[in-house]
């Protein structure tokens, strides 16, 4: 993606370096490079509301990104134990969606929005896509990785707002993704994300774990009418 629309809102900042290209295509020396000093990485990969999004190369971006990452920090985190300098786990935050169930816990979901899944599982590459990528880290890094914590943030219909507001975080759905969708605004996400990297509280919490987002329901306002 182009790098115009951060450099619009951010500028120049000091604390921020833009690489721009595609990590696919990156070697394995050059992400070593690029994530040198990292203490955590950040996925927040999707494929475009388009055809060519769905459907056009690399349809499983999200999960060989994932697996790729994961295989460069491993590597690195062995070569630091063979030089005895150990460095703690990097945190791996992946943006996934709540249409994937957690296949570690009971998440039941009806008959209905089971066929639905298994239609978009066939057809649409993206809803395969975002489950191959959590699987990989439930089941190939796990939870006892000595170089990777994970946590997988699943929220519902994305939508842009300017401001952070409330939001709820909850171990699994509350409900459904297909026929009873709630909404997750980008930035909401983008906070929770952070403050799952600076809070190790909240690390503690949700590290292993596939948490589902969703903005708060305000109360609506109570209108009193007077008849004259």
């Amino acid at each position: 993606r182009s790098p115009d629309k951060i450099t619009s809102v951010l500028g120049n900042h000091a604390n921020l370096a833009l690489i721009h290209g595609t990590v696919l295509d990156f070697s394995d020396a050059e992400i070593a490079k690029h994530l040198q000093g990292c203490s955590a990485v950040v996925s927040c990969l999707g494929h475009r509301m388009s055809l060519k999004g769905f459907y056009g190369y690399p349809q499983m971006l999200v999960s060989e990104t994932t697996r790729k990452l994961c295989n460069v920090i491993q590597a690195s985190n062995q070569a630091n134990h063979q030089e005895k300098n150990q460095d703690q786990p990097v945190k791996f935050v992946l943006m996934n969606t709540s249409g994937n169930s957690n296949r570690d816990l009971l998440e039941p979901i009806s008959f209905a929005q089971q066929c639905v899944i298994a239609l978009l599982r066939l057809l649409v590459p993206p809803q395969l896509d975002n489950e191959r990528a959590a699987d990989y880290l439930r089941l190939q890094i796990g939870k006892k990785s000595n170089a990777i914590e994970w946590v997988a943030i699943r929220p519902d219909s994305l939508i842009d707002q300017n401001e952070v507001t409330r939001y709820d975080t909850y171990l699994s759905p509350t409900r459904s993704a297909i026929f009873d969708a709630g909404v997750t605004s980008r930035i909401n996400v983008s906070h929770f994300m952070a403050e799952l990297i600076a809070d190790e509280n909240l690390w503690e919490k949700w590290k292993g774990k596939m948490p589902v987002i969703y903005n708060a329901i305000l109360p609506q306002p109570t209108i009193h009418q007077h008849n004259a």
